[in-house]
């Protein structure tokens, strides 16, 4: 059971020089969690690549149905995204240290994987692995 935010499932849909071992260990676990959060961001990510050329309209589409497949499936345990990870998300600013960049959408992963206790989350984002540390999270990335 792993907590993952959109930066580490992305990889997953997107070829990049990470995803055979995002591929690898997403596949070998019972369950994957996701803050709702990444559906929006994710078709977003597949937009980008559409609307930058590097996708064609049937990459874009054919990438959608396979994570609509997936999402149908079961694959993905989606965690709510409510008014108390809100709340939470916006008081963790109050603390935070002015050394640390954290963007809100990074806050949002970070305290729904505090919230239903995971220890780790699994991202490819340098602003946010640093902020997790910060927060009591251990940070992981596939390679």
């Amino acid at each position: 059971m792993i907590f993952c935010d959109t930066s580490a499932i992305a990889k997953f849909y997107v070829t990049e020089l990470e995803s055979p071992a995002v591929r690898r260990r997403i596949e070998s676990e019972d369950e994957v969690y996701l803050s709702e959060l990444a559906r929006v961001e994710l078709m977003s990510v597949f937009h980008r690549r559409y609307r930058e050329g590097r996708w064609t309209q049937s990459d874009f589409i054919a990438a959608v149905r396979q994570f609509n497949h997936d999402d149908i499936g079961g694959f993905w345990h989606w965690v709510s995204l409510d008014s108390v990870i809100v709340d939470a998300a916006s008081k963790t600013f109050t603390t935070l240290s002015p050394s640390i960049f954290l963007r809100a959408s990074d806050c949002i992963h970070l305290v729904t994987a505090l919230h239903h206790n995971f220890t780790v989350i699994h991202t490819y984002d340098g602003h946010q692995a640093r902020a997790a540390s910060s927060l009591g999270l251990t940070p992981d990335a596939p390679r």
